[in-house]
């Protein structure tokens, strides 16, 4: 069988329709195959097309990883991303094509690299409160920027999180929001009244006119689209570049940041590692 037939599988029926995975994983898992089927071909001295999952082998697949260190220069954890999706792959192989079985193994027994994990950085209080008021409230996305800041702040949500919230997630009145994350699972929360009450005056004075396909977005930028992780990312790199010195933001991550900022105040708190493990939208503790 050739690996392009079992790739089309994998797309259109085992990952949305046995998986249920999320369009984010979907768009992860096809970079790893546009990097890994070239570099499998190369090695095979055949085309794309004509790859077959007799030609995968541990070999192989460890050549390309150490390709993606070496030549591409990416990180472990971007080193161990695409090794996951090539393992998804695996995994079903082994369910739907169990005649191919010892070629999924193969894949399935490459361990994940160990290396050392980066401290993990947060704000402090009067370090948010300082990024905060560097927002121009003037300005014409002044009052959308202040307001998906304090949501970073009170929520602790992701930015794809932020990104992807429509108007229908955000309950005036019972002054809760849900939020879709991973997983395609909802979690509801609780907000601040003054973030309910921003969010309330962004809606009725200050959103964006949104084109027809985004009108039910929450956040909608100079495009009428909704935003992307990667926007949220931009206006809280922004902002932080803005109120903190350099050495300082070497170890924060700029939309992360907010959501360990919210852990960190939970825990000295006294809430229960269960509560924040809910707040945030984590899996497991």
């Amino acid at each position: 069988m050739t690996i392009s037939k079992c790739l089309h599988t994998f797309f259109t029926y085992y990952l949305p329709k046995i998986k249920g995975g999320s369009a984010h994983t979907v768009e992860v898992y096809k970079k790893s195959f546009e990097l890994f089927l070239p570099f499998a071909a190369n090695r095979k001295s055949c085309t794309v097309q004509e790859l077959r999952l007799e030609h995968l082998s541990i070999e192989l697949i460890i050549d390309f990883l150490e390709y993606l260190e070496k030549e591409r220069r990416n990180t472990v954890r971007t080193r161990n991303l695409r090794l996951a999706s090539l393992k998804a792959l695996a995994k079903m192989i082994r369910l739907l094509y169990p005649e191919y079985q010892k070629y999924a193994d193969c894949l399935l027994c490459i361990p994940q690299k160990r290396a050392q994990k980066k401290l993990i950085g947060f704000l402090y209080q009067d370090e948010i409160l300082k990024v905060l008021a560097t927002v121009n409230l003037k300005r014409k996305e002044g009052m959308r920027d202040y307001t998906i800041l304090n949501l970073l702040f009170d929520s602790g949500a992701r930015a794809a999180e932020v990104a992807n919230l429509k108007l229908d997630y955000f309950d005036y009145q019972n002054k809760t929001l849900a939020i879709l994350g991973k997983g395609n699972r909802f979690r509801q929360i609780i907000l601040w009244p003054k973030t309910v009450d921003l969010i309330q005056l962004y809606i009725e004075k200050y959103q964006a006119p949104a084109k027809f396909c985004y009108k039910q977005y929450l956040f909608i930028n100079q495009r009428g689209e909704h935003f992307t992780r990667h926007g949220i990312y931009r206006i809280c790199r922004k902002y932080l570049s803005l109120a903190l010195p350099g050495k300082r933001l070497d170890v924060l991550s700029p939309a992360h940041s907010f959501c360990h900022y919210v852990a960190m105040n939970m825990l000295a708190d006294g809430a229960a590692i269960t509560d924040i493990k809910n707040r945030l939208g984590h899996e497991n503790i």
